[in-house]
């Protein structure tokens, strides 16, 4: 059958209907996948893994089952995305590494802190723990909101009742479209006195509740050194930074030396990347304090440290190691969350225990609610049960001798449909005595309890003073003196010791620096080098000594000028002669239409100079310190415009500049003429009608200019023709020189 129904198509631009399917998958990401519900402090995957954990009855006292059956059943109901990820979630929710109170009970290889994956799901079980269940609890009360699942064969929850400020005591960790957030863990029995202070006092602030927690408590465990208004901050504004290091301990050994034990490491670090670091620049001499470094952990960290000298400091040791390595980390703390309403917010600490307190009251109420409707459709069965036992014999006759005793039954007891269907349903059994008591005493009690619902649904003092009644039970079993609840960070000042400059502790080695036309650079060990290869098409542009301590300074045709440490420069190994290092680019920002016009290894301790001029005729003179840069972004030294670019870079060796222009007329000037200064543009050099500057160099003038005529060097110590001041016009090149138009360079 044709199908006379037209298409329409409606014309939108690329630019709209690009806009809306991102702005669509954007806040499905910040919603669905990777922002946390202050609430309940999940995303929905890990919402999902619990609830379905529930359903499938794996409470902590029932065996485990298989993750494959647990992931399966989340895809399949709940969670329409791959069981990779589902099980990746699952994962993180058993490790006690990653957790502070893990929610999921696991069996069988979950991974480790060496960052080694788990076993695959078909050979890992796992059950929910009684963390998990203090989160559920309340979930068949009607305490939460359920939507449909996304076939909508079934039902899930929107939030969980979450009878702990899970969102810090776990934290959370997550990248949206636009932003992230990455909140750490706290002690839990920390957090519970800290929301009955915010109950009795709601004025209190961050300042007051940072009385009772203190910063986090990582799994990990670890040292905070951070100052505390630094912590004070991130708790106010919700961002910050806080520094976590390595616990250790000195073990003395014979001889009068000693070892170092880490025993703790910082949160979310791989240990076995921490001692790959530290072996791969202890073989780059880059850790001249230490020794050497192994492994001797089982299910607890031992990171044995051994000090090249038992003369060194061990204190001074970590300190240069906590600079260089990752036994000191840096947490960035940024406490994005979705507020009830869905929607993204950085919150501060007080915001967050407040959001979580007016959930457990929604919480509260909603089950009160639920038990109350409970009791009164009991109430008004057992006021049906009670007329029946008053009005037995009459009950009976009617149930005998009518056809239809239901109406009967309303009309003379006044009973309502519900009650007479309870009635008609009655055992004979249940009409002995004894149950009637029953019933009576099971009224009487029902009638106490709706009568103390009803108080608290109506007095809000009632229902706090419940919740912090919950609190307490709960810090009560994670108390600071139980073994799970006990704070494993602990905080410390960073001891105060002087360390040598980073530049004095790194090993002094000669090295030869090859950078090459196509930009590929690397460092050789020695300065007798020979036979150097390039990739194919490619070959030397700059070979020059220099050693390991020394800073690469690069300078661009753009003005902007980079710093690289040359002791981290890819080092060739296995033979002088192999192996062509790696792009410059990928370590430098630098525009493609740009390039480097020189380079030069600087001791940072070193007071040469060098003159910028650019290819209009302005310059000045810098020192080479000032051009040092600590981003790969670079630093703008000499500001050109569109139309310029740097041309001349020279290293300042004289008392006199000289200059040429392209109409071949020489200027020689004393180089206190020449502006020193640290960034800009300089100022003009020579003074031209027409054309620009196109070559300089810095000499002595007591040694003469060395130039070049019919092919012949020759030294010209009479140059009082060409001297004059800066910003003239000079005076023609003497008879033969060069028709390259350049000054002679031996």
């Amino acid at each position: 059958m044709a199908n006379n129904q037209k298409k329409i198509i409606e014309s939108v631009t690329f630019e709209k209907a690009l806009g809306d399917r991102y702005l669509a998958y954007a806040l499905s990401t910040i919603m669905s996948r990777s922002l946390p519900d202050v609430r309940d402090g999940l995303k929905p995957v890990h919402r999902r893994l619990i609830y379905a954990m529930q359903q499938l009855r794996l409470s902590p006292n029932m065996p485990f089952k298989k993750c494959a059956r647990v992931v399966g059943d989340v895809m399949g109901k709940f969670h329409p995305h791959g069981d990779a990820a589902i099980y990746g979630a699952l994962v993180r929710l058993a490790q006690d590494f990653s957790l502070r109170y893990p929610l999921i009970e696991g069996q069988g290889n979950f991974g480790n802190i060496d960052g080694d994956n788990a076993a695959a799901m078909r050979y890992t079980e796992s059950r929910l723990t009684n963390t998990a269940l203090l989160m559920l609890e309340g979930l068949n009360e009607n305490a939460v909101d359920f939507k449909d699942t996304y076939d909508e064969q079934d039902s899930e929850p929107l939030v969980l009742p979450a009878r702990i400020p899970n969102i810090l005591a776990n934290g959370s960790t997550g990248i949206a479209v636009g932003m992230a957030t990455n909140i750490p863990p706290h002690n839990l029995a920390e957090l519970c006195l800290a929301s009955i202070k915010l109950i009795d006092m709601p004025s209190s602030t961050v300042d007051d509740l940072l009385q009772i927690i203190p910063g986090p408590d990582f799994p990990t465990g670890g040292i905070i050194v951070e100052k505390m208004d630094s912590i004070k901050k991130a708790y106010e504004t919700g961002n910050g930074s806080i520094r976590l290091r390595s616990r250790y301990e000195v073990m003395p050994i014979k001889g009068g030396s000693y070892k170092i034990i880490v025993t703790e490491i910082p949160y979310m670090v791989e240990k076995s990347k921490l001692i790959e670091r530290i072996a791969d620049l202890l073989l780059d001499k880059r850790l001249p304090l230490l020794g050497d470094v192994m492994d001797e952990s089982s299910d607890d960290i031992r990171v044995v440290l051994e000090p090249k000298s038992k003369n060194i400091d061990p204190i001074v040791l970590m300190e240069s190691l906590f600079k260089l390595t990752d036994l000191e980390v840096r947490f960035a703390m940024n406490l994005n969350v979705l507020n009830e309403h869905n929607v993204p917010k950085v919150m501060s600490l007080k915001e967050i225990l407040e959001s979580f307190l007016k959930h457990r009251q929604v919480v509260l109420t909603r089950r009160t609610q639920h038990r109350q409707d409970q009791i009164v459709t009991r109430l008004e069965l057992l006021d049906g049960y009670l007329i029946a036992y008053l009005n037995i014999d009459e009950v009976i006759r009617i149930i005998r001798e009518e056809d239809e005793p239901k109406p009967i039954m309303m009309n003379k007891f006044i009973l309502s449909e519900t009650q007479v269907e309870a009635i008609l349903n009655m055992r004979l059994r249940a009409l002995r005595k004894l149950q009637e008591i029953e019933i009576r005493t099971e009224h009487k009690n029902l009638s106490e309890e709706l009568e103390k619902l009803n108080l608290l649904l109506s007095d809000d003092k009632l229902q706090w003073k419940n919740i912090k009644a919950d609190l307490k039970s709960i810090q009560k079993i994670y108390s600071l003196e139980s073994e799970s609840g006990k704070r494993r960070t602990t905080f410390a000042d960073a001891p105060q010791v002087e360390i040598a400059a980073f530049e004095e502790m790194i090993e002094k080695e000669d090295l030869t620096l090859v950078l090459s036309s196509k930009n590929w650079i690397r460092t050789i060990k020695g300065h007798d080098v020979k036979d150097l290869r390039y990739k194919d098409g490619d070959e030397a542009r700059i070979v020059m000594n220099t050693n390991s301590t020394e800073k690469l300074v690069l300078v661009a045709t753009n003005g902007k000028c980079f710093t690289l440490d040359i002791h981290k420069l890819p080092k060739v190994r296995g033979g002088q002669t192999g192996g062509a290092g790696e792009p410059l680019r990928m370590m430098i920002d630098l525009d493609p239409k740009d390039d480097v016009l020189a380079c030069f290894s600087v001791d940072p301790k070193s007071e040469m100079k060098l003159l910028l001029a650019n290819d209009t005729n302005r310059g000045f003179i810098v020192k080479a310190t000032e051009l040092f840069s600590s981003t790969k972004n670079g630093k703008q030294v000499f500001a050109v415009s569109d139309n310029e670019k740097i041309a001349f870079v020279q290293i300042v060796t004289g008392d006199h500049v000289a200059t040429l222009g392209e109409n071949r007329k020489i200027l020689i000037f004393p180089i206190d003429q020449m502006p020193e200064q640290s960034r800009g543009r300089g100022q003009v050099l020579q003074k031209y009608k027409q054309g620009n500057l196109v070559d300089i160099l810095t000499f002595n003038i007591e040694d003469g200019l060395t130039l070049k005529r019919h092919g012949n060097f020759y030294v010209e110590k009479n140059l009082i023709p060409w001297i004059g001041k800066r910003n003239t016009t000079g005076r023609l090149v003497p008879m033969g020189f060069p028709r390259d138009n350049k000054f002679p360079r031996r």
